[in-house]
């Protein structure tokens, strides 16, 4: 246990090789009036519904998918003296975009102020349309303050609630269908007293405005500057643009104490949806569950009941389905070191899931602390390695392998590599367009070594405590020449067994994955793991009972390659996922070549790791299952 401890802590150590490592939010700040509240600016991120603010009417355009830094020198957004200074990130919060810097608002504890200059800023006429072309993408500021996102108040009509939605938009599409750049923003800061001359920071939301100040005095008072009369801003694709930016700061003293003060950005989205689909789903598990259970019980039990009673040593006339195959359901399957492998990878995301999603049940994951659901992963995943050579190694003897040093070395590098290899090669596509989302060289080569240091040293210890491992028995014998098999149903072949078994797994996860998409796209915060858990256990449930319900009918169609087959049907689902991956911009294109690759290529590596996922449990369901059933016949 001290050796994992030590681990953990070397392995939270080395990932802020990519940057230092920090875990925001873990503890309270207390400020006293007139004490500085920093404010700082993270990407902008876009969204996927645009819509006018006037009159909330859908606007025609075109959906992003990558983010920008902050001071992406097109935006032309104020800068504090002396330049941006990054701030520290964990591996995570770099992995998935987060580009923290400081910012040049001046904002001191229960200081008002009413209309402060920023800066100038000049937009030339390629700038005007780069800017307004993401105003009518929906892009958003996410701004930082003490921990907490500066929000928009949101009302959701299906839950008659109001809440704190992270971020709000750069600018705004009027009536006129006219790109309005916000250079005005109301900020306000929600504050706990805490004791006298001690308050802490609870809420945060701001009010974005657009005031076109061009006709007005260079000595024009506050009151003109910020007057709710003065027109919106467009930026002249024809000509250039000068900007003022502007500010104002007001406090509100609040009940909420500090512990709660992220239950206001944290909403269910349609609950009842959700609790309809968890319990829909739920019923599936039992009627599936009791259709295993007859074949159990009846089916298989009065087989195994008839063939016992048969003497052997008369001619067996009605033997027929899954007992003719006895001699060859445990032949070694082809590529038996690519499906070990495969299989213990797939163990090794299962755990690595399972774990996260359970330390985020009991909040040991806040959303406070920015990146840390992500570092964690990478931390279990690396961990659970030894798991998965143990795993793999095990099965490849008990296929009969022999060449063991290949499979110690591809089960660390095969799936590993190729996602590593996936993620370079999209991160070539964000370097292209200058999006925030590229990954450093510095943290590319930090993962690296971290894999080389820690996940190769362990999938070595697995490899040997597998070999130190007695085998499983084997209930039958197998024959030493293969049976032919016959022709099979159609609905018995990969791709439609993959298909019908599929739609199980996936309808329990379905609603889930729109959440999780949301957030991983669009800047979403997602907290919902007590659903995801639940949702979780019903595919892995209905993965496994779907799994040795169709290689039942597989064995009894004469055939004796269920090994693929089990993974295969186990990791169906993953078809769903990317199909349904397809319908979540809601019919709205897709901007350009980039968003196309990033979109499709991470949408196709997250039903990669559930086909790897799903498919693991299939098989050791599947094999589970036949070692089972075998077993209970007389074989001579």
């Amino acid at each position: 246990m001290m050796l994992f401890y030590s681990l953990l802590t070397t392995l939270v150590f080395l990932s802020g090789l990519a940057n230092a490592f920090y875990l925001p939010g873990v503890a309270p700040t207390n400020y006293k009036k007139g004490d500085t509240i920093p404010l700082f600016v993270n990407h902008l991120t876009p969204s996927l519904n645009h819509y006018s603010n006037a009159a909330h009417k859908k606007v025609n355009t075109k959906t992003f998918v990558y983010s920008y830094d902050y001071y992406y020198p097109r935006f032309h957004f104020c800068k504090p003296n002396g330049g941006p200074k990054k701030q520290s990130e964990s591996l995570g919060s770099i992995v998935f975009g987060d580009r923290i810097f400081n910012s040049p608002f001046d904002i001191k504890m229960l200081e008002e102020k009413s209309c402060e200059k920023l800066c100038s800023s000049t937009y030339g006429k390629t700038d005007a349309i780069f800017v307004n072309r993401n105003i009518r993408a929906g892009y958003s500021h996410n701004w930082i303050i003490d921990g907490l996102p500066a929000a928009k108040h949101i009302y959701d009509p299906k839950t008659n609630s109001e809440f704190y939605g992270s971020g709000f938009g750069i600018g705004e599409v009027d009536e006129q269908n006219l790109a309005n750049l916000f250079n005005h923003f109301e900020i306000k800061i929600e504050y706990h007293k805490r004791a006298e001359d001690t308050f802490r920071v609870v809420g945060v939301t701001v009010y974005p405005m657009s005031f076109d100040r061009s006709k007005l005095a260079k000595d024009a008072s506050k009151d003109q500057l910020c007057s709710s009369e003065l027109k919106s801003i467009n930026l002249d694709k024809d000509g250039e643009t000068v900007v003022l930016f502007t500010y104002a700061v007001t406090f509100e003293e609040s009940d909420t104490v500090w512990a709660t003060r992220w239950d206001k950005y944290l909403h269910v989205y349609d609950p009842k949806i959700q609790w309809f689909s968890l319990i829909n789903f739920s019923l599936i598990v039992i009627i599936l569950g009791i259709i295993i259970a007859h074949i159990l019980t009846r089916t298989l039990k009065n087989d195994i009941s008839k063939y016992n009673e048969v003497n052997l040593d008369d001619e067996i006339s009605d033997e027929s389905g899954w007992k003719l195959v006895h001699g060859d359901v445990f032949r070694p399957p082809k590529q038996r070191m690519f499906l070990s492998v495969l299989v213990g990878s797939g163990v090794q995301i299962f755990l690595m899931i399972l774990v996260t999603i359970v330390f985020a049940l009991f909040g040991l994951l806040s959303p406070s602390n920015r990146g840390a659901l992500s570092t964690f992963m990478f931390i279990l995943y690396i961990c659970f390695s030894i798991v998965s050579s143990f795993v793999s190694g095990y099965l490849y003897r008990f296929f009969g392998g022999e060449n063991w040093k290949w499979n110690m070395i591809l089960t660390p590098v095969l799936v590993p590599g190729s996602l590593f290899g996936i993620f370079v090669l999209l991160n070539f596509f964000l370097v292209f367009v200058n999006s925030s989302g590229a990954i450093p060289f510095g943290t590319l080569a930090a993962i690296v070594v971290i894999w080389f240091v820690f996940s190769i040293p362990l999938s070595i210890v697995g490899s040997i405590l597998s070999a130190k491992r007695q085998l499983i028995s084997v209930p039958v014998r197998t024959n030493q020449i293969p049976r032919q098999i016959p022709p099979q149903p159609w609905y018995l072949r990969t791709i439609p067994i993959m298909l019908m078994s599929g739609i199980f797994p996936f309808g329990s996860i379905a609603v889930e994955m729109y959440f999780i998409y949301s957030s991983l796209w669009f800047n979403k915060i997602f907290y919902m793991f007590g659903f995801l858990f639940f949702c979780f256990i019903l595919m892995l449930t209905t993965t496994s009972l779907i799994s040795i319900l169709m290689i039942y009918y597989t064995l009894c169609s004469e055939n004796f390659k269920w090994h693929w087959k089990s993974l295969f049907v186990g990791g169906g689902c993953a078809i769903y996922v990317f199909i349904h991956s397809l319908f979540l911009t809601h019919g709205e294109t897709l901007a350009g070549l980039t968003s196309f690759v990033l979109y499709i290529g991470y949408s196709f590596v997250v039903s990669l790791l559930v086909f790897i996922c799903c498919g693991s449990v299939g098989f050791l369901s599947s094999l589970f299952f036949v070692r089972k059933i075998y077993s209970e016949i007389k074989i001579d």
